[in-house]
């Protein structure tokens, strides 16, 4: 924690906050058993004022992880099962005429809250995908005219499936790059799925509050006072020009990507408990924050079309890069 204040109430106030987000991993890690590294990164997202795409195959915690972070802050959830027959207006809202007044009024959507849950995001219609680009990179939106801010915070965390294509609708690039990070959960290990088996298979998703909506909001300025040097600026975005003239890449990262991994750097240094960042956080990052911005040219063939080949992308720019020293 970074403050205006003497010496040892500065040390105090670090040693507390450290302890409170260490029992906020703790309580997830409680949910989602042996994923230490995927709920720091989600965790991190949340304080980076990222949203959350998590993208796996069924079965392995997804819903249960984003079910866990938004509850784990005491302010408002929605949950919203997208499907093939939803309409923009299920999300955002619509207007309709009170015959009482003699007047039309606007009957906000589920997107009127802090934390929405868009389960199975690629399972909707394009039309209804778009309906949350406002959203998710203005935190307003427009509907007949008019503009309505949406409360603070506001965090998207969706899921889909990567595996089963019937009945679904790929997220298009513009959509992918207001996620801050992509994560994959992946299978847990023997002495975890033990663990789930012991526990009855419970989800475990009724997470104690740990954070207020006004701890969520000093912790995140405390984020943004995370110094990163100009070495590191340099490292990071010596890392985005490549992905720019890389011959594997028909897209690189944007503005928004370099923006987006610079947050997410100063989160995950804050939560590993310091007041400055280091290469090591670029590295750890690139891939969650980059892997879904870029996109593949025609050289490649399409069996390699997949999650896999952007991140190896990613990890072969990150070694041909120099790491400051």
């Amino acid at each position: 924690m970074i403050r205006t204040m003497g010496h040892s109430e500065a040390l105090a106030a670090d040693a507390i906050q450290r302890k409170r987000l260490a029992h906020w991993e703790d309580a997830l890690a409680g949910v989602l058993r042996g994923k230490r590294d995927v709920i720091r990164l989600s965790v991190a997202c949340l304080l980076a004022r990222g949203h959350l795409l998590i993208e796996d195959v069924p079965g392995v915690g997804k819903t249960t992880l984003a079910h866990a972070l938004a509850r784990s802050v005491d302010c408002e959830f929605h949950r919203l099962q997208f499907t093939s027959d939803m309409l923009p207006g299920d999300v955002l809202g619509v207007t309709v005429y009170n015959a009482r007044t003699e007047s039309f009024e606007f009957k906000r959507g589920p997107v009127f809250t802090n934390f929405l849950l868009a389960d199975e995001i690629n399972r909707t219609t394009p039309k209804t995908q778009s309906a949350l680009l406002e959203a998710m990179n203005e935190r307003q939106v427009s509907v007949d005219g008019e503009t309505y801010a949406l409360p603070d915070p506001f965090m998207v965390i969706a899921t889909q499936n990567p595996v089963e294509h019937h009945g679904t609708y790929p997220l298009p690039e513009s959509q992918l790059d207001r996620f801050l990070m992509r994560l994959r959960i992946g299978y847990p290990d023997a002495a975890s799925e033990k663990e789930i088996l012991r526990a009855g298979g419970e989800s475990g998703t009724s997470v104690e509050r740990i954070l207020s909506g006004s701890d969520l909001a000093a912790v995140r300025e405390d984020v943004e006072r995370v110094r990163v040097d100009d070495a590191i600026l340099d490292y990071l975005l010596a890392i985005v020009e490549k992905t720019r003239n890389y011959d594997l890449l028909a897209l690189g990262v944007s503005p928004r990507g370099t923006q987006a991994l610079h947050r997410a750097v100063q989160a995950l240094a804050l939560l590993e408990g310091r007041d400055y960042a280091l290469p090591e956080d670029v590295k750890r990052l690139a891939v969650p924050v980059f892997a879904h911005r870029v996109l593949l040219n025609t050289r490649v063939s399409l069996t390699q079309r997949s999650t896999d080949s952007t991140e190896k992308v990613i990890r072969e720019i990150l070694t041909q890069v120099e790491v400051p020293v």
